[in-house]
């Protein structure tokens, strides 16, 4: 049966490609980095499940006012299976920002297949591995197997900032259970050697700094809610690399990081010293330490910002989730998932943990285990992103074999 089932993903690698190029042409970023959501990548999904007679499914759509059409669609495909244990392979539609434009060498958004790969946003997070998985239950179709579980295809929204509208508000309806087997394509290497069974806490971290606008010429007057910005965000990168220096070789890598990222415009031109400025911090803490030390580490590093240069600072957490409980190396679903990887790609599997932000961190909270693989090149939110096309061949095999049961 393996050797079927492999011929037959091998056989749909055209239409796999074809589907991932349309697909990336619907951009699905997510309403609070200025996008319009997932509804028209949905309707192609949709279509596409019924055109490769996979049957019927079903939309769970999460209120959301800032979204076109006001909600946010969740799209579950369920396939029947010799058993009632449940096989979730949990994929998500939304995309991040384009970034700098200037970067890219094609349109983020229109599919350039070269050189065995496919260049667009979303191609290679998630897309590759959303296709992946629609194709290899395409593929059990073909070959006229069925599976050995009921195979759940579940493709979400919102998982680049926070899964609100995703997973967490799927999880909240009360979906899944204690002993589903949950599998999260969305983070691995390269080689596919890697799979990933903890993730760090995340906390992302918005900061407003107050002063006092004016002209260039006469500082004086104003109070420069840059220079103050500038120093806050050095000193917090110091402060907090030197309260948090432990180290933990499960993960790569082995410390907390600390990353200045994004910066708000403050104002248009040089010669204007800027009353407000706004940045942000990208923290992923090592599940031993609390969030909320490192909350009190920022809140004094904040308080001596605003003693030294007269301003107002306001922070807010756009996500605080504490890392849970590892998923047991020796779970079940971690031991189908090295089976069938072994089958497929020959090369010594490693379990580790990797930074965060995967919808199985969520699973973890409520007591489910949850693994996390993919083969893929390490560029997801890069310009020129890619999926390279044989990783997604291998990945669809490797989805295959588990919805066969591993079977022979």
């Amino acid at each position: 049966m393996k050797k079927i089932l492999f011929e037959a993903v091998t056989l749909l690698e055209p239409e796999m490609t074809a589907f991932l190029s349309e697909l990336v042409s619907y951009p699905a970023i997510c309403p609070v980095d200025g996008g319009r959501g997932e509804g028209p990548k949905a309707q192609f999904i949709i279509r596409k499940i019924e055109e490769l007679g996979l049957g019927e499914p079903e939309i769970v759509s999460a209120p959301d006012d800032k979204a076109e059409g006001g909600a946010r669609p969740n799209i579950l495909l369920r396939i029947p299976g010799r058993s009632n244990k449940r096989l979730w392979i949990i994929s998500h539609m939304d995309v991040v920002p384009v970034g700098d434009i200037s970067l890219w060498n094609t349109d983020p958004f229109e599919a350039v297949v070269r050189d065995g790969c496919i260049f667009a946003r979303g191609a290679n997070d998630n897309g590759q591995e959303l296709a992946a998985s629609l194709y290899a239950a395409a593929a059990l179709k073909k070959c006229g197997v069925t599976p050995e579980y009921e195979v759940c295809l579940c493709m979400v929204a919102d998982e680049e900032v926070g899964s609100d509208h995703g997973i967490k508000y799927l999880i909240r309806q009360g979906l899944f259970n204690a002993d589903d087997l949950i599998v999260v394509p969305d983070g691995g290497c390269e080689d596919g050697s890697f799979i990933e069974i903890a993730e760090k806490s995340i906390l992302w971290i918005e900061f407003e700094v107050i002063g006092k606008q004016a002209h260039g010429s006469m500082p004086h007057v104003g109070n420069n809610a840059c220079r103050a910005a500038n120093e806050l965000s050095v000193s917090l990168d110091s402060a907090l690399h030197r309260a948090f220096p432990d180290e933990d070789k499960l993960f790569s890598p082995d410390v907390s990081t600390f990353e200045p990222t994004r910066r708000m415009q403050n104002v248009e031109n040089i010669n204007t010293i800027p009353g407000r400025e706004r940045f942000s911090f990208d923290c992923r803490v090592l599940p031993g330490i609390s969030l909320d030390t490192v909350v009190s580490v920022v809140d004094a590093e904040v308080k001596k910002i605003e003693r030294k240069f007269g301003v107002t600072v306001s922070y807010a957490f756009p996500q605080k989730v504490q890392a849970p409980q590892a998923t047991p190396e020796d779970a079940e679903v971690v031991e189908l998932l090295k089976r069938a990887v072994a089958e497929v790609i020959p090369v010594a599997l490693k379990v580790g943990g990797i930074g965060g932000g995967t919808c199985a961190a969520y699973f973890r909270e409520v007591g489910i285990p949850a693994v996390v693989w993919d083969q893929e090149a390490d560029v997801a939110h890069m310009p020129n992103e890619y999926a390279r096309i044989e990783h997604m061949v291998n990945e669809a095999k490797v989805f295959a074999f588990m919805m066969a049961g591993g079977a022979d």
